[in-house]
């Protein structure tokens, strides 16, 4: 296939990195330090499995989209709509695009200025961008993708390039599933500047942690939303299978950069107030992250 990365940081370089290397033809379209790093030497995909460099193409504009069969759409949960509207006049009319982003809102806020049919897909996996062009994979990888026509043909072709992809007829259940694992998580590492593993370790960060969640499923169950399986085993498990991921947000402030925490426990805190839902710990991790942003980190 002829597949475009929207967005390409450390979760689209992996997954555009998994599909080039099964051959597909694969353009990657992001920032220009990492966009000239891959285009003079290939994209160094770094897993436990396989160390090497991945040939594909890059690019720095929006324009690069023309063509693709199928987008993954990649960037910051701040950034959807200005990114939509960058990319909608270059999208084949046929495309298909996968939301491969943080928070619950994106696919309704991103289909509302495209033509094109946009499949809200739950991403599981650590990774981090380690260099220019360089994308180093921590652990899991799978893909919930939302039920539509295209969504079976799509999840083979990922399954075929070694990505676990499966379709679930619940994809709202399953964002506000992985929205509750990041709203426990991403906040309190990019605090502490701490990986899952060792953060959890510490004094009662897993009584805070609880707080959050249960926070996020009092207003998951005010919005009527059924977050499927155990949210908090869920949790627990992520310190067993991402020990060493620092979180996206953590990875954020170390780097000056605007984080997605107004799509993540400020979410939360906003749906909380229009329900009349207390969370008061959602709440102080959002300001806590914020105040860090306002002075670089």
């Amino acid at each position: 296939m002829d597949i475009a990365v929207m967005g390409a940081g450390a979760v689209g370089c992996y997954y555009g990195g998994m599909l080039a290397r099964a051959g597909h033809r694969v353009t990657l379209i992001g920032r220009p330090a990492h966009m000239e790093a891959v285009r003079r030497s290939g994209l160094l995909l770094d897993m436990h499995s396989y160390r090497g460099h991945v040939q594909l193409q890059a690019a720095e504009g929006p324009e690069a989209v023309a063509g693709a069969e199928l987008v993954l759409f990649c960037v910051k949960s701040t950034d959807t709509e200005a990114a939509g509207r960058m990319i909608r006049s270059h999208l084949c009319a046929d495309a298909v695009v996968l939301s491969l982003q943080n928070g619950v809102d994106n696919t309704e806020r991103l289909q509302a200025l495209l033509a094109q049919h946009v499949i809200p897909t739950v991403v599981y996996v650590a990774v981090e961008m380690a260099g220019p062009g360089h994308v180093r994979h921590h652990g899991r990888g799978e893909l919930v993708l939302g039920r539509s026509t295209r969504s079976e043909e799509i999840a083979a072709v990922l399954n075929a390039s070694g990505i676990p992809a499966t379709v679930s007829e619940s994809a709202v259940g399953e964002l506000w599933a992985k929205l509750v694992l990041n709203c426990a998580y991403n906040a309190l590492s990019a605090i502490a500047q701490i990986p899952y593993g060792p953060l959890t370790q510490q004094g009662e960060v897993l009584d805070v942690m609880r707080d959050v969640v249960d926070e996020c499923l009092a207003v998951a169950g005010r919005l009527g939303v059924s977050v499927p399986g155990n949210p908090w085993d869920a949790v627990l498990r992520i310190r067993e299978t991402m020990p060493t991921q620092l979180s996206s947000t953590a990875q954020d402030l170390a780097r000056g950069k605007r984080s997605e925490i107004d799509h993540l426990n400020g979410y939360i805190v906003r749906k909380g107030r229009e329900l009349g839902v207390p969370t008061p710990v959602n709440r102080t991790l959002a300001t806590l992250v914020r105040l860090m942003e306002s002075r670089g980190g």
